[in-house]
């Protein structure tokens, strides 16, 4: 007889797995506490703006092109890619922007034009990322996590250096200018941790930016998302929505069901796409892996103040992308990492998707995602939200040279209260658990329960880390390791 799977959560990771699942012959059926599925992937919509409420970057396209290619489809058949040109701007101030476009030469030139001789350095650097980017998709991110043994073959043997030097002492070592450094150490940041706790041998990070380019799916990042789950569709998942799941039901040590909105629905197999550590808390402690300690000590990836703004007029001198650098990076990183407070004077990224793609707002108008980075955990207050969305706006008026503020028609916040209200988010971090030394590969929290029989867990919190690219591949590696155990 069939065995039955049921799936928490409808985000990356859970939709990834539950197409592999249903490829490998089980009857699939995947529970979302939301309105609509994706997750932290979801969409807003308002007044004729569209705006993804998560993931709004689009890179590493070849693991979708895999992801897709494994059901014998192609990304194009359920979405549209543009490649971004620029991929990004970032101001440092009002008067100097770095712009960084779509091809390696032409990115080359930029640098060599800032700091003489960095060109030809960047280009070492690239090679060596490109080297890195290559083992970790070929030989490592699509490894289970089960063993540390995993690790270890010739080509990683070459670079175990990499894993105990870190990528700021790596650009360091090569780049003396400032604002140089710290777009080299930016890709790293959708790891999840500062850069001085990242190994150096992230630098993949970095081919994955300048070498791979940042794209665009039309409609947003959501198509992406609705994309899978008519594929998952197609192969039998059933997808239900509005489904609470309240409880993990168990027999003896093995997974036997959940408790959906009061209903208790039996499966074979139980795969958490949910966070970990709220998953946990629907078995009895002592089917708990991890203990709350556990947790309290682990880097999470930051959480984030977001604004879905509505503008009823085009915004000028900005890209698609862009990059507010222009006050102190080190005091930022210091309020998320090591004294968890609001930060006095905070970085912040701005998306204008409207500006690639005229279906995300009303003509003539633009459609804008602001988003600051923070600690998680930290205290979230309409007072604070609307204080900080003042300090950025004030800075982006006068950067960029134009008011705005008296043109705002949409707007709409999401803090920390709302990762843990929507996603059950530990601490309300926005992306889950930062990829450091001793949080990556087998270190991670393990996708087959030690203590619980069929049941699994994929997502951003266990292997192989934070971000839409390695969500997938957990779908991939989670629903493997149901098929060698079932």
């Amino acid at each position: 007889m069939t065995k039955k799977i049921g799936i928490i959560g409808s985000g990356f990771s859970s939709l990834a797995a539950s197409c592999y699942l249903a490829k490998m012959g089980y009857e699939v059926e995947v529970f979302e506490k939301n309105e609509t599925v994706g997750g932290r992937a979801r969409q807003y919509k308002e007044s004729g703006f569209t705006f993804d409420i998560g993931p709004t970057w689009y890179w590493m396209p070849d693991v979708f092109e895999r992801f897709f290619s494994d059901f014998n489809v192609k990304p194009s058949d359920f979405y549209t890619l543009e490649k971004l040109n620029p991929a990004y701007t970032v101001y440092f101030d009002k008067e100097e922007t770095i712009t960084i476009e779509d091809s390696l030469e032409k990115i080359y030139n930029t640098f060599e034009a800032i700091e003489k001789g960095s060109g030809t350095y960047l280009k070492k650097f690239i090679e060596k990322a490109e080297d890195n980017y290559n083992v970790a998709i070929k030989d490592l991110v699509y490894k289970p996590g089960v063993s540390p043994l995993e690790l270890v073959n010739a080509k990683t043997i070459a670079r175990l250096g990499q894993f105990f030097g870190s990528i700021s002492s790596e650009v360091r070592k090569t780049f003396k200018n400032p604002k140089l450094i710290s777009i080299l150490e930016f890709p790293v940041l959708f790891l999840g941790a500062k850069p001085s706790d990242t190994p150096s041998f992230y630098s993949f990070m970095n081919f994955a930016d300048f070498g791979l380019g940042t794209f665009h799916p039309k409609g947003g990042m959501y198509t992406v998302i609705e994309g899978i789950t008519a594929l998952a569709k197609s192969l039998g998942v059933k997808i239900n929505t509005n489904s609470n799941v309240e409880e993990i039901l168990t027999e003896g040590t093995k997974a036997t069901g959940i408790k959906i909105n009061g209903k208790h629905v039996r499966k074979d197999i139980v795969v958490s796409g949910a966070d970990y550590h709220h998953t946990e808390t629907l078995l009895d402690i002592k089917h708990r892996q991890y203990s709350e300690r556990y947790w309290d000590k682990k880097t999470f990836a930051p959480s984030s103040l977001l604004f879905y703004v509505g503008f009823d007029k085009k915004i000028k001198n900005v890209a698609h992308h862009t990059l507010f650098f222009d006050v102190d990076f080190d005091q930022h990183a210091y309020a998320i990492y090591d004294d968890p407070h609001w930060p006095e004077a905070p970085l912040f990224y701005a998306s204008f998707p409207s500006i690639t793609d005229a279906s995300c707002a009303p003509e003539d108008k633009e459609a804008a995602i602001f988003l600051i980075p923070l600690a998680p955990g930290i205290e979230d207050t309409p007072e604070l939200r609307t204080e900080y969305f003042n300090k950025i706006i004030t800075r982006f008026e006068h950067i960029t040279n134009q008011e705005v503020q008296d043109s705002i028609i949409v707007k709409k916040s999401f803090c920390v209260n709302d990762f843990i209200a929507d996603y059950n988010s530990y601490k309300g971090n926005a992306y889950g658990m930062a990829n450091t030394l001793l949080q990556t590969a087998f270190l991670r929290p393990k996708i087959k329960s030690k203590k619980v029989d069929h049941l699994y867990f994929t997502g951003q919190l266990t292997v192989p880390g934070p971000g839409v690219p390695p969500s997938l591949i957990s779908g991939k590696l989670c629903a493997e390791l149901v098929y060698k155990y079932n």
